[in-house]
């Protein structure tokens, strides 16, 4: 997580090929830009680059006219950056007193080819390392289950998913000797890993808790197993967290001849999961576990400049980590943290009247966290 003006949160989605990674992305992106989110939404979801913004947005509106569905892709990388602009609220001079007045997701889509198949040479081989590297900056990863595979094999569901995750497990080992330096662990490395139903549209009989009992059923000790390869690559690996959170998505309800893209599962929960997941995860991290000192001060860079954002206190901090922390304290981050849903709202109306949108905006993505659980599309650990 890095904090300037913005406050940059990095998610990495893995998936095999086929398992619908351009599709999602074009699904979160497109429906940010039709007039109805606009007219609703606080801020403006805006991509970095134009060019990525316009293919994703044709591949929506693609969808949504034509029930065309995107090209797909095969060994391409792609990081997309988004800015979330915030509509104009408090004065400025206000928002110069904050951390970070803008928020910026960062979505790394990493090629499944990489996980079924050898790669061919050292160029693709240097290039499927240098990608994994750049991701490493990561708060949260997502690792698809495709709808589509599991309805295949249903009643053997097993066969998908021990494939699925030994593809995974063997890819991540296969890095480890390259992203190791001198075999010394990764203090920055994602540590929260998400498995998430793909096209969940397909198995609308499941919800969220049938689907995370059908994981531990069919292939519980195939993510146990999955744990320990990424607990290998990873200093301070009880701040880990592996098969733990689950999340059903779907980019809309696909028919024969029609595209509904208005019906989507869990893409509205992307930006709080990647915004707020990590802030209640690090904090509840160290504040219960014995870690290095370097391993809490990663964790905590964002969380500190989020807490006094979150319960909607002034806070002008400076810049230095050490300053950060001592200008917040435990108790600022640890209010934050254990804010019930009454405070939240309380404070989500108060920064509304106030046209105070950045903390609105955080304190519904944390009240959006909440209504996934109730509506079980999310299930979140409390570990």
């Amino acid at each position: 997580m890095q904090v300037n003006r913005a406050l940059e949160q990095h998610i990495a989605v893995f998936g095999e090929s086929g398992s619908g990674k351009t599709v999602m992305i074009s699904s979160f992106y497109g429906a940010t830009q039709e007039p109805q989110y606009l007219q609703k939404s606080l801020f403006h979801v805006v991509a970095d680059e134009i060019g990525q913004g316009n293919r994703l947005h044709r591949n929506y509106l693609g969808m949504r006219d034509s029930a065309r569905l995107p090209s797909p892709t095969r060994f391409s990388a792609t990081s997309y950056s988004f800015s979330v602009r915030l509509k104009d609220g408090v004065e400025g001079k206000a928002m110069k007193a904050r951390p970070f007045d803008a928020l910026r997701l960062v979505w790394h889509d990493y090629p499944g080819e990489w996980f079924e198949e050898d790669v061919s040479g050292l160029d693709e081989a240097s290039r499927k390392i240098d990608t994994f590297k750049s991701l490493l900056g990561s708060d949260v990863a997502l690792l698809l289950v495709d709808g589509q595979r599991l309805l295949d094999n249903a009643g053997e569901e097993e066969r998908y998913l021990k494939s699925l995750l030994a593809n995974f497990r063997n890819g991540f080992l296969s890095l480890k000797d390259e992203l190791l330096e001198d075999g010394k662990p990764l203090v920055e490395f994602p540590r929260i890993w998400i498995m998430a139903l793909s096209k969940s549209d397909l198995l609308s009989h499941l919800d969220v808790f049938n689907f995370r009992d059908l994981l531990i059923d069919k292939a519980g000790e195939d993510i146990t197993e999955l744990r320990e390869v990424l607990a290998g690559l990873v200093e301070a690996n009880d701040a880990l967290s592996v098969g733990e959170d689950f999340v059903l998505l779907s980019s809309a309800k696909f028919g024969a001849d029609k595209i509904e893209v208005a019906k989507r599962v869990g893409l509205e929960l992307i930006l709080p999961i990647a915004a707020m997941l990590p802030f209640e995860r690090h904090v509840r991290w160290a504040q219960v576990k014995q870690l290095p000192g370097k391993v809490v001060q990663n964790l905590l860079v964002g969380a500190v400049a989020l807490a006094p954002i979150l319960i909607g206190r002034k806070a002008k901090l400076p810049g230095p980590l050490a300053a950060l922390l001592a200008a917040v304290g435990p108790n600022l981050m640890d209010e934050a943290l254990k804010m019930a849903a009454d405070k939240l709202r309380e404070v989500n109306s108060s920064a509304l009247a106030k046209n105070d949108y950045l903390t609105a905006t955080l304190t519904r993505f944390r009240m959006d966290l909440d209504k996934g659980e109730e509506e079980h599309v999310l299930i979140r650990s409390r570990r």
